[in-house]
């Protein structure tokens, strides 16, 4: 369902022909590509590089410079994909995070080490808390693809 990364983050070319070919099917997400920097996003969005876009809370520097780069990626009909760094803490504001900006999606990996389990736990804990009030689409976020 999603390419990560699949080219070098100058290779706009490969990007677009790899986003024309298959986008409406698969999520194509670029991390190195964007950066979660704004104005690389905005250049994604104008040039059709990809479909999706990692977020990386500390990558781009502020948690409102990241909800930017959310909301950015979503009024481009795109595909926001919260993500945890390498050597994360036990810290669980992304989990947070992705449910306030409606983002679907949360990357921090499997249930092996006690930085990502408390993620997963802290989205269970949202859950109760939001009862009948939180809606989770699971794998009919895709479809979005097939609409952008």
């Amino acid at each position: 369902m999603s390419i990560e990364d699949p080219f070098a983050d100058t290779d706009d070319k490969m990007w677009q022909a790899l986003t024309e070919q298959i986008g409406d099917k698969v999520q194509i997400i670029g991390d190195d590509l964007f950066t979660t920097n704004p104005t690389r996003i905005e250049h994604g969005i104008k040039n059709k590089l990809a479909n999706s876009v990692l977020i990386k809370l500390n990558q781009i520097g502020t948690v409102s410079e990241t909800i930017d780069a959310i909301h950015l990626t979503q009024s481009a009909g795109w595909l926001p994909v919260v993500s945890a760094r390498s050597g994360e803490t036990e810290d669980a504001f992304i989990s947070h995070l992705a449910v306030a900006t409606n983002s679907g999606q949360l990357k921090v990996g499997s249930f092996t080490r006690s930085e990502r389990m408390v993620k997963w736990n802290e989205l269970i804990r949202i859950q109760h808390e939001l009862a009948s009030k939180a809606q989770f689409i699971g794998g009919e976020i895709y479809q979005k693809l097939k609409n952008s």
